[in-house]
């Protein structure tokens, strides 16, 4: 079964919602029959590669919300992670530009089996949201490349080129030519699936999934 996703490493909602797919999965034992396709999308391709204001002050101005209701609601975003199992300081993220962090899982994604992808992509959300790092920070990326397994030579050479750009915003290009302009986007057996959807929606689609695919193979 596969479940193909289009992210972004600096999306809350992205780290929910695969927290919240992948405890699903390990409830019903099945983590070893799905296959993450994984796409990249920036929600701040504008982002610099140092952080020019808070995650409060960019979440305020975001959303036409005050100070104290952009901390609330934060926090609200937080809790929603920590009910999934993660480690989620959402408030002192540091927003930075997510471009080579996509670079790289993208190239890894073609040079390296699937664990290892799925290994880094692990990495790199708890970089964002558990240890608060610059992901925009190129040693960010190769200790998390080096963690998942991944050639740190073979990485740096990835990174100080300009490969895998274009993979970066055609990934981008064909859900925001297909209607999709948010993220986490799913398609699970051939339906989308927007957002950190409840536990029971993502259940019932891996579930009825699972059910076409054995029943394919009788």
């Amino acid at each position: 079964m596969e479940i193909t996703v289009w992210s972004d490493y600096a999306c809350p909602f992205c780290y929910i919602a695969e927290g919240r797919i992948n405890n699903i999965l390990k409830d019903l034992k099945v983590e070893d029959k799905v296959h993450f396709d994984r796409h990249a999308f920036q929600l701040y391709p504008d982002a610099k590669n140092d952080v020019t204001e808070t995650t409060l002050e960019r979440f305020a101005k975001k959303y036409g919300l005050t100070e104290k209701e952009a901390a609330q609601r934060i926090e609200q975003i937080s809790q929603m992670g920590r009910g999934e199992g993660l480690e989620f300081n959402y408030a002192s993220t540091l927003n930075t530009n997510t471009m080579d962090a996509h670079r790289l899982t993208q190239w890894v994604k073609d040079n390296y089996d699937q664990a290892v992808v799925d290994k880094l992509s692990d990495l790199l959300f708890q970089a964002y949201f558990g240890d608060n790092k610059k992901l925009a920070d190129q040693n960010v990326l190769l200790e998390a490349a080096k963690e998942a397994g991944v050639n740190v030579a073979d990485a740096k050479k990835l990174l100080d080129s300009k490969d895998y750009y274009d993979k970066v915003v055609s990934d981008e290009l064909f859900v925001q030519q297909n209607g999709v302009h948010a993220v986490p986007f799913f398609v699970i057996d051939g339906k989308g699936y927007m957002g950190a959807q409840p536990r029971e929606v993502f259940e019932k689609a891996i579930k009825e999934s699972l059910a076409t695919e054995a029943s394919e193979e009788e």
